[in-house]
């Protein structure tokens, strides 16, 4: 047929649709005759329903109109091209056989709907449709114009393709059972195909952190924007399935004979001798899937713990998953009672999911099941606009990098999930915003390294956030933990003091431990809002890196504990406590209390190490009339005080400062004491001990002070109103 001819039909087309409909109005259900014997030439056949097509023999080029696929109307009027000799199967839509081996080819502009197949809804499964036109490389786009039901698991590498379900609904009750533990076994699955290549070495040269430019045998075997399956060996001594990288990566550039650059700057610096294995992959590219409201097969009742074996895990239906793929995105999905993730992907890159949903999978403890998007060895990734109700996990980033997750909002999460988490499979480069949900970081376990690195959340609410395992370089940002007394109502927040900084948070429960030393970014805790449970371990055993309070505000010290070797820092802090609380027993190398204020808070240093501690325009105040504002425990260690400009009021009888045992060495000066007492006995002074006291004021304190000597020096004080 010729573009005229081709172009005159089309503009003809709508007078040619209702030309049929009346002659088919004169005629009943027989087929219109035609005007001249047949071909190209020919007036256009028009038939009631595609059946009657079975009945007429195509000529090359003839034309052919059919009012609907069963019924008149039912799909559209649907345009053909007769084929005397088609070469493939008829498919009953985009070839329809016609008498005596020939065939009508629907005519189209590469958009399809599965009405052309007589798909008409659910009575109708849309397997076969869905198959023919994944595989015709003139479909461009398949549109659902109604609900739809698949009976089937589709694989495909086909790319270049847009799916849009039009908002209708795709159940998928009775759907041929899974395989075993397959989060790719999905309705529809995608996926790259392995072009046979693989190359391992040992690297010659370190390949450092946040580079792209990687040594390789031989960069001619790594052809100009190729894309492979990157992976390294496992860590020396780590867990079985530890590994730094595991990314899909595409070759940028041959630098020389011996060097390629990929499209990623690696994470994680790769050291001489460590082995990498690079498997050649024709990636799926530029598919669409969006707009469906999608129904998981039952049965839905079952083990409720999470236990094996749970046989939903083959019965179950989920609609996506992807692998080796790239700019392949999904819109607009909104399920419910799936069991493996709604999105599921692997070694992806460069791909949006937006603006979908899950609600009430049929668990929230089986591995790896009730997941609205589960992303694995992903880069470039963009979640947002999401959202999840009583699930698992609204978002999952499993060693993935450069990824953001905006807007996503996750609630019914105190049923046993948590909508955002990070595996701890050598994750960085990951970016939450404006999301609200709880949230874990680097939570697999140690056989995958529980390790990740500059992850950074913006204003994100939640009542639980977990993120003390080997994390490196953590920013929070305006991150809100609140209380739920369904869930956790003191409102958790744990970090890893491994270059941590976070800067206007609120949290209860807030812990500090170290897994790792990696940084070389101090941990800081800035501007943010602490209300700490009774007797709360504020900073854990095994920290060794010094931890700033900045500017924060912390109530409810009462029994607090800090136990790390390394130095703590308050600068600028408000801390607070009730009248009758327990002391804060520290037990720091080193303690800074710089300005700000401590109200009602009793401070003991433990002297369980030896430790040095300076106090610098700090003023205390308290309604206690018995333990001490700052006190020395019983330790063995030595302390070395340095106090310099305090203001402390007190009771009577409540001391402001005791040192009443051990070796210390204390320089106390421009200190305002006001009522309260002062206790500095010679048994907290003895032959090892110094004391300088010097330039202070003293109103209504009782005082306890050694005799002066070489190692006591008690220099100008002004005492007013001595009790």
């Amino acid at each position: 047929m010729t573009d005229g001819t081709r172009r005159g039909l089309l503009v003809g087309l709508g007078a040619a649709a209702l030309g049929g409909a009346g002659i088919l109005a004169q005629n009943g259900a027989e087929p219109a005759a035609a005007s001249s014997p047949g071909g190209s030439n020919a007036a256009p056949l028009v038939v009631r329903t595609v059946a009657d097509l079975a009945r007429e023999k195509a000529q090359d080029g003839r034309l052919a109109v059919a009012s609907g696929y069963r019924a008149p109307g039912d799909a559209g009027a649907l345009l053909y091209v007769g084929v005397q000799h088609p070469g493939s199967r008829a498919n009953g839509g985009t070839l329809v056989a016609g008498r005596n081996g020939t065939a009508w080819r629907l005519l189209h502009d590469g958009t399809v709907d599965f009405r052309a197949f007589g798909v008409l809804g659910t009575d109708t499964p849309a397997d076969d449709a869905l198959d023919a036109l994944l595989a015709d490389p003139s479909v461009h786009r398949i549109e659902a114009r109604t609900d739809l039901h698949f009976v089937r698991r589709h694989t495909s590498s086909r790319s270049g393709v847009e799916l849009d379900f039009g908002g209708h609904l795709v159940s998928t009750d009775g759907i041929e059972p899974n395989s075993h533990d397959n989060p790719f076994g999905a309705v529809l699955f995608f996926t790259g195909t392995p072009t046979g290549v693989t190359v391992e070495y040992a690297l010659p040269e370190a390949w450092p952190e946040l580079t792209d430019a990687v040594a390789v045998p031989d960069a001619g075997a790594f052809p100009l924007d190729s894309w492979w399956a990157l992976q390294c060996d496992e860590v020396a001594g780590g867990g079985g399935d530890e590994r730094e990288l595991q990314r899909f990566v595409r070759i940028t550039q041959r630098i020389d004979a011996t060097h390629v650059r990929v499209d990623y700057l690696n994470g994680w610096t790769l050291e001489k001798g460590r082995k990498l294995r690079w498997r050649g992959v024709a990636p799926v590219e530029r598919v669409r899937i969006h707009s469906m409201r999608f129904a998981g097969a039952g049965p839905f009742d079952g083990p409720t713990d999470g236990s094996l074996p749970d046989p939903r895990e083959l019965t179950g239906s989920h609609p996506v998953a992807f692998e080796y793929a790239v700019h392949c995105d999904v819109a607009d999905i909104h399920a419910t009672q799936t069991w493996w993730p709604v999105i599921m992907r692997r070694w992806n890159s460069h791909f949006v999911t937006e603006r979908c949903s899950l609600e009430n999978p049929p668990t929230v403890f089986y591995g790896g099941a009730g997941y609205l998007t589960q992303q694995i060895y992903c880069l470039y990734g963009t979640v947002r606009d999401c959202r999840s109700s009583n699930a698992r996990h609204l978002n999952d980033l499993t060693a993935s990098a450069y990824c953001l997750v905006q807007n996503c909002h996750g609630d019914g999460d105190d049923q046993g999930g948590n909508p955002f988490t990070t595996h701890g499979q050598y994750e960085h480069d990951l970016t939450f915003l404006g999301n609200s949900g709880l949230m874990d970081i680097a939570n697999s376990g140690a056989q995958w390294g529980t390790s990740a690195k500059r992850i950074t959340v913006r204003d994100h609410v939640c009542s639980w956030f977990v993120a003390s395992t080997k994390i490196t370089d953590l920013t929070l940002e305006n991150v809100r933990v609140v209380p739920r007394s369904t869930f956790d109502p003191q409102a958790t927040l744990t970090i890893n003091a491994d270059g941590a900084q976070l800067r206007g948070c609120t949290a209860g429960l807030f812990a500090v431990g170290q897994r790792s030393s990696r940084s070389t970014r101090p941990t800081v805790i800035e501007d943010c809002t602490l209300t700490l449970p009774k007797g709360q371990v504020l900073v854990q055993t095994p920290v060794a890196a010094t931890v700033t309070f900045s500017g924060c505000r912390i109530d409810g010290v009462d029994g607090t504990v800090a136990r790390g070797a390394g130095a703590l820092r308050f600068v600028d802090c408000a801390l607070s406590g009730p009248a009758g609380g327990d002391a804060f027993q520290i037990g720091s190398a080193e303690l800074t209390l710089s300005g700000g204020t401590a109200d009602g808070v009793a401070l003991v240093v433990t002297a369980a190490r030896d430790q040095r501690v300076t106090v610098e325009g700090t003023r205390f105040s308290t309604t206690r009339t018995s333990a001490p504002t700052l006190a020395r425990g019983d330790g063995p260690g030595t302390v070395t005080w340095r106090i310099d400009g305090i203001a402390s009021d007190a009771p009577a009888g409540t001391p402001h400062l005791a040192i009443e045992r051990g070796t210390n060495h204390l320089r106390l000066t421009g200190a305002e004491l006001t009522g309260g007492a002062l206790r500095l006995p010679a048994a907290g002074f003895g032959s090892d001990s110094t004391l300088l006291y010097d330039g202070a004021t003293e109103r209504r304190v009782e005082r306890t002070l050694p005799e002066p000597s070489n190692r006591i020096l008690l220099g100008d004080v002004l005492v007013a109103d001595r009790t």
